[in-house]
Order: structure tokens, then C-alpha cells, then sequence
């Protein structure tokens, strides 16, 4: 489909550009640079949008490239021989600048950027080598990156030089694949800083057309050649790209670009490319820039539930929706699509089950709108798990919870607390389901085997609940988790499926056993005879309950001893057994139990990091932040007791920030959307001073009785929020 919509592309552009221009001359004529105008196109064609299957290709940005596509190299042409370097090119700026002659400095970019053979000439490091390898793109980006530097800082004459140059390299007619001199010169010309102005966003929206209308096989390339630019240059393009597309869809001045009708291939042709430089990102351990750099904040103001439909109705055509590169939109608005969707899912299981009572002819009960769960403190974890598991078909269903005995209602603070207090027990050390590693401060399954994994299960479907119904938990889960509970995102049809399986490598176990992967790694770079030193084979041992039990990584392991040579299997093949066999049956009873309450396409939306932001919020804190965002009820934000307030609790150690965060809003994490998402209220309570501090955490409210000191202030508050568990009195 793009390289249909591409064919008529070059000569449609070529018409307009003369039109504007009203000269009948040869577009390659170049001359001196005349005042070059950027024009609106009236009639392009509209390229057919860039799709991408996202139900079977889940994420561009996470799936990796194969190491080599083998493609039929289209032979170079001769490349026009330049020998200017980077010392004359300074040197002839230093002469211009102090001289106000610009000629030469004009030639040179008039001449390199008038065609993609010129830009070679210029900036290919041996014009002589071909440079066919995906590791080596053979420019020079020192040379690039000074020419780029100064460019903005020359007389407009010359920057227009440039921009008309690369129209001609635009508008030259091509007959056969592109050659590397081709894919070069579009490398070089994405770095061009001149595409952060408004005004070529013209010429930048064809030159980003041709390359996503570009193969496979060379796209792999500028994905590989990519990853090697520097850092800083690196997030300029990625920037400008997301520029592109806010601008577009937002102008700030509309009578700028063309009718959006008439140029609904700008953001999908961005978009593409945008997903290039997400992939090469991705190839880079640690990558080059932070995956959050490729948000765009902008698509929190459009209609995401609509994307989200275009996307599930449309997802194997070739309607654009930004939902095909999930990289692109910000974890905050994937909540929305997140929270929305299930909104969604809940009204309609609800409306199914009253539904169901009325053509039964019986009296609805508002109670079977929700799932509501009754259990007992003391019971706290069996009688959970028994009232999820007589409740399955009500797990979409809003949730309610009620503690025998106490009188509290929940209005959303009961949740919070029965979330809190469940994670707590069922993590604890004593209860053996988890197994806490003090280097790495986090949680792993435990590898004992038992006859039921059904509390396994209990636990994913409260994180499936919690992010159902928008509550963050205190659970330290390493990174690799989250990977394996998107492994896959949608739950297989055939239950034969192996679930909650995903690579691992070194770089996982570090996350979790530091101590042992820094072994295993030590072996792998050991200098002498493994064999003859180390003495092992590829057999593991684990002690379950008293009892030592081996394992093999292998059929026989036992008798095949780890070597130099094959030591590299031996630790991939343990780190596996560790993080995926070992635990396989726990795991898959966590995956099933998540995914009994989130099955939804938005979990393709997610990166592994992202879920554990929605499932665990921030722990980071940041009260200066809480303060800006407070609102008040009774009191004004300068009065005594509120200036008070915040003196004392900016003071607090991070152990009683959170003590203060769970007592108002029964949970010591911050939301995705930070501290502002809490609307945090502090109300004035018409009591004795005598009191303590109330809260009421369904509404993230705290209720302040109008203290006469600080120090008053503090003790009170102190007492409050470190005896803050239950409702009620007894």
C-alpha cells in the first residue's frame, strides 16, 4: 500500500512547486538561490495510512529486528569528488563571518544538499567503499553535525539554498530500489535542524513520506545505522518528529499547512518514522533515550476512545490509529483507554446481570451491580480467596468490601485498606508464597511445589483488580515479572499454551539474585579452565523444605560438564530454569488469575514498565508537589494551622510521609498521573484541639481540628497516622 501511494508522489509535488513558482525552468538549475516559497499542496494524493497489525505484530518499538535481512544491493552510482574537510568548512565560516562575504559558504551548501549524490559526496566517509553493512552507515557525523550546527546561524539566502537543494533530491525520479548511497543521504537529512520550523513542514512531510514508504529490508538498516547516532542528536530528531505531529494536529497557526483533508498522510508518514527510531532505541542496552521521550503528551487531548475503537475494528486494515504504536502515547493516557474500557466492560456485565433478574421476573437488588467482598480481619486471606472464588463471574463488576464487625461504608477507602492489608499478609516471609531478596529489595515466586496454586491465582487477580478499579499497590515485583505477565498479553484460546514464558537473560537475574548473577557472570568471563576448575555440570540444586533436590538444565545434564565452550548455554539455560521453569505453575496460576479481571486488547498498549506503574503507582514522593495541588474546605491556604501543617510535614522523614499518605488516602503510593491525581483535600474539623486528625480516605480527605501550635499540631498528627489501621471503635 505505501509503495502504491508513493508512485504518483514525485510529480504532483514537482507540479505544485512550479505552479507556485511560475517558471518554466529545469528544477535541477542552480543557480543563485532565490527567495524560495513554501507552498500549500491543493491536490496531492493522500498516501494510504501506515498500519501496523498490532494482534500479531504486537509492538514495533519491542520486537527485534532479525540481525541481517538479505536484500540485492543496487549498484552505487559514481559519486562527484569532494575533498572539502571539517577544518576548511570551519575555516571558510570563520572568513564569512568576519568578512560578510558568504559566497563560499553558500557554494558549499548550495552544492551538498542539491542532490542525494552531492550529500554523499560531502559526507560519506570513503566515497570509495560501499559501506553495505547494517553496523557501519559510512557517514561522517563528526562533519555532519558541524555542518548542521552552523547552518542556522547563516544568512536566510543560504538556509533557503538548502531547502530548495533537498526539494530537487526529493523530485528526482526513481527507477529500482533505493541504493545505501539513498538510505545515507535520508540518515543525514533527518538530522537537518531547519525541519523545527513551522514553515518547511512542507518539504519535511514529503522527505518523511519517502522514507516510510521505504521497504523492509531498508528500513532495517537506517534502524540499525540509527542507534549509532550520538545522543543529543538522537532525541533532537525523535523531538522534532513528535513537533511534527502535535503541530498537526494542533497548529497554533492553521493557515500555515494544508487542509488536514487534503494531508492525511503527514501523521501516519511521522508516525512510521518515529517507530524506526523507537525500534533502534530498543536495540541499545541501556537504550539511547528514556522510552517516556517518546510520549506525545499532546494525544491526552484527543479522542483516545476513538482510537482505541479505530484500532480493535480496524486493526488489520489500513486505517491509521495511534493505538498501532502504542510507544507514542503517554502511560497517562493509556490509563484513560485503560479505565474506560473498563468502565465499559462493567456496565455492560452489570446491565447483563439485571438483565437476567427482570426476565426472571425477580425484584433487582442494587448489590448485584458490584462485586462485593465480606470478610473477616482475622480471616483476612482465606476468606478472600473463597469470595473471589464463588464470585468469578462478578470479578468486572465495581468493587465493594465490607469487614464483618465494623461499621465503615466503603465509598472507595475500605478497598483501599482490604488491598493494603491482604498484599501485606500474603507477602509476608512466614506465609511462604513469596521469597524476599535483601540486595535486590524485591519479591520473587517461590519455587516450592504444592498441590494448589490457587493463592497464586488470588494474587494476580487482586493486581488485576487493583487495576480495574484505578488502585495502586505496594507490591515489589522486579521488572521480569511484569515482562511474563505480558507473555503473552492476550491469554492463549488453546489452554495446552504455554503462558507467563518469556526470554530472560543475565540482566533479569541481576534484578532480583545480584549476588548469584554476578557468579554466573564472573564464569562466563573466567580466563582458565572451566571444566578442570569449576567441576560442574548442567544440573542445578534447590533445597525444598530440608530436602536437597536436583535438577537437570538438560536431558543427562547430569554427565555433561560445563566448558569453555559451552558455558554461555549453561547460565542461559539456568537462568531460565530460575526465572521460568522453576516456577512455572506459580506463575501461570498469578497470569490466569490477572488475566481472569484485565482481559482486554489495551494490555497490547503496555510496555512491561507501564503495568507496574498502573498496578504500583510511584514510590517517589513529592509533598512540595501534594502542597501546590491541596484543596481546602474551612480554611484558606495561609491561615496558622495550614502553614503549620505543611512546616511539619515537609519535615517528616519518608517513613512518616507515607504513614501521612496512607492515613488520607489508604494507599503510600502515588497514581500514575502524580500527586495532583490524589485531589487531596484538607478540611477544617469543628472539634476540641483535643482530638486527632480524621481522615476520610474514600475521599482523600483529611479533617484538621485547628491547633493552637505547632508542636501540638505535630504530636497529634504523629499519633493519628501510626495508629491509622481499621473503622470504628471497639
Amino acid at each position: 500500500g505505501l509503495e502504491d501511494g508513493a508512485k504518483n508522489q514525485f510529480s504532483t509535488f514537482s507540479n505544485f512547486i512550479t505552479t507556485i513558482n511560475q517558471k518554466k525552468e529545469d528544477i535541477g538549475n542552480r543557480n543563485s538561490p532565490t527567495q524560495l516559497v513554501i507552498p500549500n499542496i491543493k491536490n496531492g494524493k493522500d498516501l494510504p495510512p501506515l498500519c501496523l497489525d498490532v494482534r500479531q505484530k504486537q509492538r514495533m518499538s519491542i520486537d527485534m529486528l532479525p540481525q541481517e535481512l538479505k536484500a540485492p544491493f543496487p549498484p552505487e552510482p559514481s559519486l562527484p569528488i569532494r575533498t572539502k574537510t571539517v577544518k576548511d568548512f570551519q575555516d571558510d565560516m570563520e572568513k564569512s563571518k568576519a568578512s560578510g562575504d558568504w559566497k563560499a559558504v553558500h557554494n558549499f551548501y548550495s552544492t551538498t544538499f542539491d542532490s542525494f549524490l552531492e550529500i554523499n559526496a560531502a559526507f560519506k566517509k570513503d566515497t570509495n567503499s560501499p559501506f553495505n553493512t547494517i553496523e557501519d552507515s559510512g557517514i561522517d557525523a563528526k562533519f555532519v553535525n558541524v555542518v548542521y550546527d552552523a547552518l542556522l546561524n547563516t544568512p536566510q539566502d543560504v538556509q533557503k539554498s538548502v531547502l530548495k537543494g533537498i526539494i530537487n533530491g526529493l523530485l528526482q525520479e526513481w527507477t529500482g530500489p533505493r541504493t545505501k548511497d539513498d538510505l545515507r543521504a535520508y540518515c543525514i537529512l533527518l538530522q537537518n535542524p531547519q525541519f523545527s520550523n513551522t514553515s518547511t513542514y512542507v518539504i519535511y512531510a514529503h522527505l518523511l513520506r519517502q522514507i516510510a514508504a521505504l521497504t523492509e529490508a531498508d528500513h532495517h538498516f537506517l534502524v540499525h545505522w540509527s542507534k549509532k547516532i550520538s545522543q543529543k542528536r538522537f532525541k533532537q530528531v525523535v523531538d522534532r518528529l513528535l513537533q511534527f505531529i502535535s503541530l498537526r494536529l494542533f497548529p497554533a497557526k492553521p493557515e500555515e499547512f494544508p487542509p488536514m483533508v487534503k494531508c492525511t498522510w503527514w501523521i501516519p508518514s511521522a508516525t512510521k518514522v518515529l517507530a524506526l527510531f523507537n525500534a533502534a532505541n530498543s536495540l541499545i542496552s541501556p537504550p539511547i533515550i528514556s522510552y517516556t521521550d517518546f510520549y506525545n503528551s499532546t494525544l491526552d487531548h484527543i479522542d483516545l476512545m476513538e482510537e482505541y475503537h479505530n484500532w480493535q475494528c480496524y486493526g488489520n486494515s489500513h486505517r491509521f490509529s495511534f493505538c498501532q504504536y502504542p510507544f507514542i502515547i503517554s502511560i497517562a493516557a493509556k490509563k484513560v483507554i485503560i479505565q474506560r474500557d473498563s468502565e465499559q466492560q462493567m456496565i455492560s456485565i452489570a446491565r447483563q446481570s439485571l438483565v437476567d433478574k427482570v426476565s426472571r421476573r425477580q425484584k433487582p437488588d442494587m448489590n448485584m451491580l458490584f462485586l462485593n467482598v465480606k470478610v473477616r480481619r482475622t480471616h483476612l486471606v482465606s476468606d478472600s480467596l473463597d469470595e473471589l472464588a464463588r464470585k468469578k463471574a462478578d470479578l468486572k463488576k465495581k468493587l465493594k468490601v465490607t469487614f464483618v464487625g465494623e461499621a465503615g461504608l466503603d465509598m472507595g477507602g475500605l478497598t483501599k485498606e482490604w488491598f493494603l492489608l491482604l498484599i501485606r499478609q500474603i507477602f509476608h516471609p512466614d506465609y511462604g508464597m513469596f521469597t524476599y531478596h535483601k540486595d535486590s529489595q524485591c519479591h520473587w515466586f517461590s519455587s516450592f511445589k504444592c498441590d494448589n496454586y490457587s493463592e497464586f491465582r488470588l494474587v494476580g487477580a487482586l493486581m488485576g483488580l487493583a487495576v480495574y478499579n484505578s488502585i495502586t499497590l505496594d507490591i515489589r515485583f522486579p521488572p521480569c515479572c511484569y515482562k511474563k505477565l505480558l507473555s503473552p498479553p492476550i491469554v492463549p484460546c488453546d489452554h495446552n499454551t504455554l503462558v507467563g514464558i518469556c526470554g530472560v537473560t543475565l540482566d533479569d537475574l541481576f534484578q532480583i539474585m545480584p549476588e548469584l548473577a554476578h557468579g554466573l557472570s564472573e564464569l562466563l568471563s573466567y580466563e582458565g579452565n572451566v571444566e578442570e576448575d569449576f567441576y560442574s555440570t548442567f544440573q542445578v540444586f534447590q533445597e525444598e523444605f530440608g530436602v536437597i533436590k536436583s535438577y537437570n538444565l538438560k536431558p543427562n545434564g547430569d554427565k555433561i560438564p560445563v566448558t569453555n565452550r559451552n558455558r554461555k548455554e549453561y547460565v542461559q539455560l539456568y537462568v531460565d530454569f530460575l526465572l521460568n521453569k522453576s516456577i512455572y505453575k506459580q506463575f501461570a496460576a498469578f497470569y490466569y488469575g490477572f488475566h481472569s479481571v484485565c482481559a482486554s486488547y489495551a494490555l497490547l498498549l503496555l510496555r512491561p514498565e507501564e503495568v507496574e506503574i498502573l498496578v504500583c503507582g510511584s514510590p517517589e514522593l513529592d509533598m512540595s508537589a501534594l502542597q501546590r495541588s491541596t484543596q481546602y474546605e474551612g480554611y484558606q491556604k495561609t491561615d496558622l494551622t495550614i502553614r503549620y501543617f505543611w512546616d511539619v510535614v515537609l519535615g517528616f522523614s519518608l517513613d512518616l510521609q507515607k504513614k501521612l499518605l496512607h492515613f488520607a488516602t489508604g494507599s503510600d503510593r502515588v497514581p500514575v498521573g502524580g500527586m495532583a491525581d490524589l485531589n487531596f483535600k484538607i478540611s477544617k474539623s469543628e472539634t476540641s484541639t483535643n482530638w486527632l486528625p480524621v481522615a476520610h480516605t474514600c475521599f482523600n480527605q483529611l479533617c484538621l481540628p485547628p491547633y493552637k501550635n505547632k508542636k501540638e499540631l505535630k504530636q497529634k498528627l504523629i499519633i493519628g497516622i501510626s495508629n491509622a489501621e481499621g473503622f470504628g471503635l471497639e
